[in-house]
């Protein structure tokens, strides 16, 4: 059969759905046991309730669409998903002159790219600088689907030039000085400034590492073809229901023990929107894993045991790099008004949302928008937004609605999620009864959502951020005047709020050239308490990341950015569904 990465009938995709039911779970007879005590075979279960527009790595903007494409594509380097150090991926080793200008990465010379008909020969899947080249100088061009060129805006030589000449109609193939061939399996980066921390930087998805090949034979249509050279391969798509994922046997990677990874035959991904439909389906044992239990639902997670003591699931609990905040327009009436954005912020008892709301499991954002546990940072030095009534009453007085009298219609946005809702409508309750001021919910699907932020529709709601990378510089590039579209008729993907104050970005800048550690989380805090003085956003909570696995889940990492190693993962067949 082929394994070709497209479309399939209807009839066809969920019969090849029924059988992966089927064989999922421990057992079955094409489990084979291998050293360490591991096995190879089974099919992981698993629901994404967000929309996915795409899993180009350049096109990525959402945790479900990087989840996906995180067991398609691999980058340079990657992040340990136990400590999130950076480890060797695509790059086995690596050189980093003394002020941590040059990067010389030594690649690996047994990389094949995914087998697809977009591929000449075999001897065209292989993977090679000239490949790193073409993915770094596409995330250095312009172009209204790339979310990503802020990784090496300001960084790379020669990036800015490359990006503002493509902007103007350049050539999109044009030499960029800080990235180089050396030779067939050597590559250099050259940044314009220090940057100790640029080995994260080059551990982000936007430097995913995919063949010239793959937009060449598909085009535009990179959510139903994919190929990268992870452990899992894009077998079947359909548009807005499922992906299927299946092993490649020709991946390059190997465990402690010598075993070649991934241990799993397949992985199969539905996108059912509703989630006390995904939790009753992991009841079922239809499903191997669930993040994000319904917050009515968290009673659970004492019940681990059936009514035989038989174990229904295992649970995975650790405080999350993330945080979620209600984002303003600042261009918009009214919140283009600072009194209106502090009075709102202030209005919001936080501490009510985490304890009574969400049940214990999320920690009040009481100093900015940096989630706590970053080695070295300053949170103290961060004023937050405080729960402050009378206070907030006074300043939408100031700013010329008394008790909320005249006050515009304002629309709360948010999506599905866990206890998004929930929280909306505890805030709803907030504003009105503190302000005076009345707030509709508008609730739409996570993908519909994210499209109205970015293009500037929304006046007030929802987002959330998980970390990138483990830096206080990934949380607060969504505040940085660059990462924002000035014409506001195009889209923004990062600064969504806009927000553009000349001392932040100095502040921002600054920090980003800093190598000495100390000193430059002290210019981010010093960035982020400008910014939560100017309010475009308002932190909410920082959620604890709670995860349910089948009993025969084996080896799934769990760290602070939900980082996902499922080459690693096995089923275990002593625990039959």
């Amino acid at each position: 059969m082929s394994l070709k990465n497209a479309r399939i009938p209807r009839l066809l995709f969920f019969i090849a759905l029924v059988l992966l039911y089927a064989c999922g779970g421990g057992g079955g007879d094409e489990v084979r046991r291998v050293r360490g005590g591991k096995h190879y075979g089974g099919v992981f279960n698993i629901n994404e309730v967000g929309g996915v527009r795409s899993i180009f790595p350049l096109h990525l903007s959402q945790a479900t669409e990087h989840r996906i494409a995180s067991m398609i594509y691999q980058g340079l380097v990657r992040f340990d998903p136990g400590d999130l150090k950076v480890l060797p991926c695509l790059a086995e080793r690596w050189e980093v002159n003394d002020d941590a200008t040059t990067f010389t990465l030594h690649l690996r010379k047994d990389v094949l790219f995914h087998p697809d008909p977009a591929f000449s020969s075999q001897e065209d899947r292989r993977f090679d600088a000239e490949d790193v080249l073409y993915c770094f100088r596409a995330l250095c061009t312009a172009d209204p689907a790339n979310r990503v060129f802020w990784l090496f805006q300001d960084k790379v030589l020669g990036a800015n030039e490359h990006h503002a000449s493509t902007a103007a109609g350049g050539d999109r193939d044009a030499p960029i000085p800080g990235l180089e061939v050396v030779d067939p399996y050597t590559f250099r980066i050259t940044l314009t400034h220090p940057n100790a921390g640029f080995l994260q930087v080059l551990a982000h998805q936007g430097c995913w590492i995919h063949p010239r090949q793959l937009a060449e034979a598909y085009g535009d249509d990179l959510s139903a073809h994919a190929i990268g050279t992870g452990p899992f391969k894009l077998k079947t798509y359909a548009p807005g229901e499922a992906y299927v994922l299946e092993r490649d046997p020709d991946h390059w990677d190997r465990d402690e023990h010598g075993n070649a990874l991934p241990f799993l035959d397949a992985v199969r991904i539905t996108l059912d929107p509703d989630k006390n439909k995904e939790m009753e389906a992991f009841l079922a044992g239809r499903l191997s894993c669930i993040t994000d239990v319904p917050v009515e639902r968290t009673g659970l997670f004492k019940d681990t045991m059936d009514a035989t003591g038989r174990k229904r699931f295992t649970v995975q609990s650790v405080p999350g790099s993330a945080v979620q905040f209600y984002g303003f327009n600042i261009n918009a009436r009214p919140f283009n008004d600072l009194r209106v954005r502090r009075a709102f912020s202030m209005a919001i008892d936080r501490r009510f949302l985490v304890d009574s709301v969400l049940e214990g499991l999320a920690v009040p954002a009481e100093h900015g928008l940096v989630a706590p546990g970053l080695p070295g940072y300053p949170y103290e030095a961060v004023a937050g937004h405080s729960f402050d009534p009378a206070a907030a009453r006074a300043l939408l007085a100031e700013a010329g609605y008394p008790g909320g009298t005249d006050f515009p219609q304002v629309v709360l946005n948010v999506s599905p999620g866990f206890g998004y809702i929930q929280v909306a409508e505890a805030v709803q309750v907030m504003l009105q009864r503190h302000l005076g001021v009345p707030l509709i919910l508008s609730v739409l699907p996570m993908d519909q959502h994210y499209t109205s932020i970015e293009r500037g529709r929304a006046r007030f709601w929802r987002e959330g951020w998980v970390a990138d990378l483990p830096d206080a510089e990934n949380f607060l590039s969504l505040l940085y005047g660059k990462n924002a579209q000035a014409d506001t008729a195009l889209p923004t993907f990062l600064n969504t709020t806009r927000y553009r104050d000349a001392r932040f970005d100095s502040l921002f800048a600054e920090a980003q050239r800093n190598v000495d550690g100390a000193r430059r989380s002290g210019l981010f805090a010093e960035a982020e308490n400008k910014a939560m003085a100017d309010a475009p956003l308002t932190p909410l909570y920082h959620e604890r990341i709670i995860r349910l696995l089948r009993p025969d889940v084996r080896d799934m990492p769990l760290n602070a950015m939900d980082l996902r190693d499922m080459a690693r993962v096995w089923s275990d067949p002593s625990f039959t569904r």
